[in-house]
């Protein structure tokens, strides 16, 4: 969290100067009416002065914090993390420089690519001061100056890059940007450690225009793929029939075996062309079934002492 009170006073100085004050009343007391009253006056401004010179003078830097320390107006060095001391009204802590890694959240609105399309872009920038000296010396308020050279850097890079890269090309884009950043922010002691885009918004048009176009694509390959299982099949089908070419033998016992296929099935409906019937003598074969067929039929109504009735 960042201090806003240069001339921060820590809970131990404060405790400091409450225990020389608490001194002071009941020194005072104690020595009311043995001594002379300037005495006990003196001895109490004292011990006020000396309370108010810890008071003042006491600094205490966190861990991860760095105190910049001017004297007179002119910079005197670095103080921290722990405790350290300064001289009242000659000395004041300028800035409180935090060396954590820090994140500040930016975005370009409204930003026109290379192919003139508006984009909204959401970023996350990951930072941190190297050197307290220069982010306290070099720049007036260093947070608000690397948002908007991030800012400003988001829309140099928009600017450069399409639409399409910009979608596809996030990886680049962050490393494009920290590198763009980074070399902005490194007179100020600034250095980054990365970019992360987070969102990515375009026109809500130019949204269902691209769907529709990405729909188009998948039924293309859709049509492609089966143009080219159908050549497939036809290739199969036609070596196949190089092996039925010249050894009808095979080709007749294939076409029994379909049609006992079909038959076998309860119900089935088996329709042959006359072509094949020609060629295959599939007439004959087909008589032939139904006289076993018949021939089957009498034989099981005469097991059950019944006779099957002339055509």
């Amino acid at each position: 969290m960042r201090r806003t009170d240069n001339q921060h006073i820590p809970p131990l100085a404060g405790f400091i100067f409450a225990v020389i004050m608490v001194a002071a009343v009941l020194g005072a007391v104690l020595m009311d009416g043995r001594i002379a009253d300037l005495w006990i006056g003196l001895y109490v401004t004292l011990m006020l002065a000396v309370g108010t010179f810890f008071l003042m003078a006491l600094k205490v830097a966190q861990q991860w914090e760095k105190a910049v320390v001017l004297r007179l107006g002119k910079f005197r060095g670095l103080r921290g993390p722990g405790v350290f001391w300064v001289i009242p009204v000659l000395d004041a802590v300028s800035n409180w420089i935090d060396h954590r890694v820090m994140v500040t959240p930016f975005s370009a609105e409204k930003t026109l690519t290379k192919d003139t399309v508006p984009v909204d872009v959401d970023a996350v920038l990951f930072w941190v001061v190297w050197d307290a000296e220069k982010a306290s010396l070099e720049v007036e308020d260093y947070r608000a100056a690397i948002s908007w050279a991030a800012q400003t850097a988001l829309r140099e890079i928009i600017g450069q890059m399409s639409l399409a890269d910009i979608l596809i090309g996030r990886a680049k884009m962050d490393a494009d940007l920290q590198n763009l950043i980074d070399e902005r922010t490194t007179p100020w002691g600034i250095s980054v450690q990365s970019v992360e885009i987070r969102d990515i918004i375009i026109p809500q048009g130019l949204e269902e225009a691209m769907s529709r176009q990405a729909q188009a694509e998948r039924e293309r390959q859709a049509r492609v793929i089966l143009g080219e299982s159908e050549e497939q099949i036809a290739h199969s089908f036609a070596q196949a029939s190089e092996a039925y070419k010249n050894n009808p033998t095979a080709l007749h016992l294939r076409a029994m075996n379909m049609l006992f296929e079909g038959l076998k099935q309860k119900g089935a409906l088996v329709i042959v062309p006359s072509s094949a019937v020609d060629t295959m003598n599939l007439g004959g074969l087909t008589g032939m079934i139904s006289m076993g067929q018949q021939l089957a039929a009498q034989e099981k109504l005469a097991s059950d002492g019944l006779e099957l009735p002339e055509a």
